[in-house]
């Protein structure tokens, strides 16, 4: 939960360090999907997105204040707080919202794991913090092709199932730039992930109350006109998919980089799928979670997995791959 300098802990923090939390991350985030096809069923997507950063900006600042930190005093860093609110939650959860009015919620789990193919080129070409190399070319090939089996490239012919995609593809993407943006820009800092994370989730709450009421032209719907459902799916977005994840992805992404935190998405998809299926008993196509897992082929040739598996479980991961 507290800072930590990317100077003394590197990409090659020992496994049990992170491994635990990245799977509590896969967790939560992959039910998320679920919670948020509950809560479009009563409110807009921009509505939604609200009250989930409102919730979770709570939960932070309560945190803040049993732990006594103070929100970032520093203009600059309030000005990267409000690029990450956008990118990493105005938008993108503003996107898969509308997404899901139109398709499962385990398809958009499935659209989330693109993530990290767009943070390895964002990362090399705009934030330096990453390289290249023939081997991360080619993991970026594949997952490109399981890209377009996830779309069904054969026979698209348009229509909601596939604005539906193209809109949680573009919330991967803004995700996929956002994680590298951290990484650059404010993982460095000595504040605490919780002051980061809850100055983030300000900044969003102000982006998404100016926007949301000029976009649905509407007011937003008092709480006790909503079934208990969509309220406790807002409430478990907030608290769990934003205000504790949030932390938890900020604490990853210092102590083994934005590559290898990004890996959380390999299981994200295995959690949604599970939960769509179980719970709100969602069907898709049979190329649709092959696509998925061809992604996650190229996600793992691009950051060296394969290679780190071959060798002994004693050795750690150079800081390249991630």
């Amino acid at each position: 939960m507290s800072g930590v300098s990317t100077e003394t802990t590197t990409d090659q923090a020992p496994l049990q360090a992170w491994l635990p939390t990245m799977l509590v991350l896969a967790a939560i985030w992959g039910c998320s999907f679920l919670f948020i096809s509950v809560g479009v069923r009563e409110l807009p997507p921009l509505y939604l997105a609200l009250g989930r950063v409102v919730a979770g900006a709570l939960v932070l600042l309560a945190f803040l204040a049993v732990k006594r930190e103070p929100l970032p005093r520093d203009p600059r860093l309030w000005v990267h707080a409000f690029v990450i609110g956008a990118l990493g939650s105005t938008i993108p959860w503003t996107l898969f919202g509308y997404g899901e009015e139109r398709i499962p919620s385990l398809l958009a789990g499935i659209w989330n794991g693109i993530t990290p193919l767009v943070v390895l080129p964002v990362a090399v070409l705009v934030f330096r913090t990453e390289t290249f190399s023939a081997q991360r070319v080619t993991g970026l090939v594949i997952g490109f092709g399981g890209m377009l089996v996830v779309l069904g490239a054969w026979h698209i012919d348009g229509g909601a199932d596939l604005l539906g995609q193209v809109l949680c593809m573009l919330a991967a993407v803004s995700y996929g730039v956002v994680i590298p943006y951290q990484k650059r820009f404010v993982a460095g800092t000595s504040l605490s992930g919780t002051a980061l994370s809850a100055s983030m989730f300000l900044c969003a709450t102000v982006q998404l109350a100016i926007v949301a009421p000029i976009v649905t032209r509407q007011a937003p719907p008092v709480p006790w006109s909503l079934s208990i459902e969509v309220v406790l799916s807002v409430v478990a977005l907030g608290a769990l998919g934003s205000g504790l994840a949030f932390v938890l992805s900020m604490r990853n992404i210092r102590l083994i980089g934005a590559s290898r935190a990004s890996m959380v998405t390999y299981l994200m998809p295995v959690f949604s799928i599970l939960v769509g299926v179980i719970v709100l008993h969602e069907h898709i196509a049979w190329y649709q979670p092959v696509g998925g897992l061809v992604v996650l082929l190229g996600v793992a040739v691009s950051q060296g997995l394969l290679a780190s598996l071959r060798r002994k479980p004693a050795v750690v991961a150079p800081a390249t791959t991630g």
